[in-house]
């Protein structure tokens, strides 16, 4: 059994538009479980027509033996990479972003293949961050045409011609290993308008020789190769504190509801410790993913988020469902409480997005001051891989 080191990831990061100092400043204060199903390829795949664009990404990651590196990799970029999706732009409108992540490659996984999928395509990205953080690696093996096969046939993808559907996967084998043969799934792929990216764990020379390279060109994506052992290198700004310091009142507006709202809540909070657990800068990427609403959303269990998505829920909600503080109230009190909430959201949302594009700044000053010597890892990959994507489909960057 091949020991492989591959890992599918998603997405991109380019990061937000510059400014000078502020003084803006942010005070210090203080589901049920949707487990998802694997799904077999065989199934008829759903695809759902949107007259909205979307930016879908599937991270698809090898969990056998040798991926901790770039596994650990994968959770300090995750929120880089929503930020740089949320950053793009079609004919003026920031479209939804959605994430979607399987595992492969791992002997536990009962399935011919060792394919099973963590979460649908979707904007619950403490789901995502539970997950991912959930993974454990086992010694397996690895058949990326059959995992993209699975990925571009099950997942939700929509049907707008317009929306950008990206595929990541990475790794250190040959990219032809199993039965399923990737060149006709990713073909099958790309006429659904699925673009398959691959980042090679090791030498490029050693990737193209494997085939990964070529999975990138009939998949009309990108194709790069990184070394998956790197320890992402963080860059600390004024900044990271003032940010952290906005999410506590960020959460402080969530109004949970429903049977298993509770759960939910403390799942935010757990996934605020996971990122911090990482680095301070991951805390920080987490907590500007947590402001941009085409990206994280929360109406399955928060009532600010579910009353801007359907107006007429409050009037319908049952009182047994809703927290301690708004039982018993009427509709009109529960309606301005939420509308307090969504207000004071608002506002901190705008205090985190000024003060992220001074952070980006500087950022961006202290990566021209080093020359681009951070620039080999998983993150900076993709930020390259769907900045060039999203050009050939018509977005624009902030």
């Amino acid at each position: 059994m091949t020991t492989l080191k591959i890992l599918t990831i998603a997405a991109g990061a380019a990061f937000l538009s510059s400014g000078n100092i502020s003084d803006t400043r942010c005070s210090n204060s203080n589901r049920s479980d949707r487990e998802t199903q694997v799904q077999n390829a065989s199934v008829t795949p759903t695809v759902t027509v949107g007259k909205d664009n979307k930016i879908q990404v599937a991270l698809l990651l090898d969990t056998s033996n040798s991926m901790d590196g770039l596994i650990d990799q994968a959770k300090s970029r995750l929120w880089s990479i929503v930020n740089t999706l949320t950053t793009l732009k079609y004919n003026g409108q920031a479209p939804q972003v959605e994430i979607a992540l399987y595992e492969y490659g791992n002997e536990g996984i009962r399935d011919e293949n060792y394919i099973r999928q963590v979460t649908p395509l979707t904007q619950d990205l403490d789901l995502v961050s539970e997950k991912l953080f959930a993974l454990r690696t086992n010694g397996g093996n690895e058949y990326c045409g059959a995992v993209i096969r699975d990925a571009s046939m099950n997942l939700n993808w929509d049907g707008n011609e317009k929306s950008m559907k990206l595929i990541y996967i990475a790794g250190n084998e040959s990219f032809d290993q199993g039965k399923v043969d990737y060149k006709e799934v990713i073909s099958k792929a790309k006429n659904k308008n699925i673009y398959t990216n691959t980042i090679f764990c090791g030498s490029r020379e050693e990737g193209t020789q494997t085939f990964w390279q070529n999975g990138a060109t009939v998949g009309g994506g990108k194709y790069f190769n990184i070394d998956s052992d790197r320890k992402v290198i963080y860059i600390k700004t004024p900044y990271d504190i003032r940010i952290s310091e906005c999410n506590a009142r960020l959460n402080d507006t969530y109004i949970y509801y429903g049977s298993h709202g509770s759960e939910y809540k403390l799942k935010q909070v757990a996934q605020d410790k996971n990122a911090e657990v990482q680095s301070v800068s991951n805390y920080v990427e987490r907590t500007v993913a947590k402001s941009r609403k085409n990206a994280y959303q929360n109406d399955h269990w928060d009532l600010v988020d579910k009353a801007e998505k359907d107006a007429g829920f409050i009037a319908t909600v049952k009182d047994d469902a809703l927290p301690a503080e708004l039982k018993g109230k009427s509709t009109e009190e529960i309606k301005k409480a939420v509308a307090a909430k969504s207000a004071e959201r608002g506002k901190i949302q705008k205090e985190i997005e000024e003060l992220s594009k001074k952070r980006q700044e500087y950022i961006d000053a202290e990566m021209k001051k080093r020359g681009g010597a951070d620039s080999d890892d998983l993150g900076k990959a993709i930020q390259r891989s769907v900045i060039d994507q999203a050009a050939r489909n018509g977005y624009t960057s902030k």
